[in-house]
């Protein structure tokens, strides 16, 4: 599933193409699109801003117009140059802009809405979201404070779980989940209410370098839609690229100890974390300068 940094990559990538320019051309595979443009017709409508909010992105149009998409487990948005050929077959396109010079199709999107800044206000799942992880006003004294919330109104919570809640922190996805629990030492089925607070900071905090080292290509002219495999190790070998994420019966890369796996939550997703490194008992200090180099290891088959 993406993760609040490819919905960032890829808004930013659209901003390139579409802000400022009028839409010529506008197709959609779904009927409830195709709707609103029969009585609201984007062609000719200013494309004014897009942007990521966790893990949803939005494409403001001129005349009071959002369309509003979430990928889920398989959607994406590619950009095309006009005529280019896509990547995709046509009867995956789910919705296309069409600018000055420019396609964007969103492909095998699962959710794709039309929204008023009223109806999205009112309606919507995205203004129910916590603090974007990637947006400017976040840090970790905004992050410590929103799981300290939760950790007051849901203590029987999973810190995992808690941490993948897009109401309480927007942005994160499976892979950051682990990753993030890994840094902080804290045992990813853990309760919230017996989180420290210094855990909670320190996961907060862990959180936005994490996401932030992910999405710091593409700041020049350039239009950059992929960055590579993502990395929490500062490593750009593919197999060190993490540390504990899909890596189930491996040695852990700080201690040695073996990676374990389970399925967690009613969403039944992939939890990885390492016994030795995140006791299921801990003080409740979070432990600093865990972003140190890969330790190589010996793998066995």
């Amino acid at each position: 599933m993406p993760e609040g940094d490819t919905i960032y990559r890829s808004a930013r990538a659209l901003a390139k193409v579409l802000e400022g320019k009028h839409v010529t051309r506008f197709d959609t595979g779904y009927a409830h699109l195709a709707a609103v443009h029969d009585d609201r017709p984007l062609v000719g409508r200013l494309i004014e801003k897009v942007e990521a909010r966790g893990k949803w992105l939005l494409i403001y149009l001129s005349g009071d117009l959002i369309l509003v998409t979430h990928m889920l487990m398989s959607g994406s948005w590619h950009i095309y140059r006009t005529g280019e050929k896509w990547w995709m077959p046509k009867k995956a396109m789910r919705a296309l802009l069409e600018v000055d010079g420019w396609q964007a199709v969103a492909f095998n999107v699962p959710v794709a809405e039309f929204h008023t800044a009223a109806s999205l206000a009112r309606k919507s799942s995205v203004p129910k979201l916590g603090p974007d992880i990637l947006s400017e006003g976040y840090n970790a004294d905004v992050g410590y404070a929103a799981l300290k919330v939760r950790a007051a109104s849901h203590p029987e919570d999973e810190i995992a779980n808690v941490l993948l809640n897009q109401r309480v922190i927007a942005g994160l996805g499976n892979v950051y989940k682990s990753e993030v629990c890994f840094a902080a030492r804290v045992h990813p089925f853990r309760m919230m209410k017996t989180i420290s607070d210094d855990e909670m900071r320190q996961m907060a905090d862990v959180a936005q370098r994490y996401m932030k080292a992910n999405v710091v290509d593409g700041t020049g002219e350039g239009i950059v839609t992929y960055t590579g495999k993502r990395r929490t190790t500062h490593q750009t070998r593919r197999e060190d690229r993490l540390w504990v994420y899909g890596r189930r019966g491996l040695e852990c890369r700080r201690c040695g100890g073996v990676i374990e796996y389970r399925k967690q939550g009613s969403a039944v997703r992939s939890t990885y974390w390492c016994p030795e490194c995140q006791p299921w008992v801990g003080d409740g200090t979070a432990v600093k300068g865990l972003d140190t180099p890969v330790r190589r290891v010996k793998m066995s088959c």
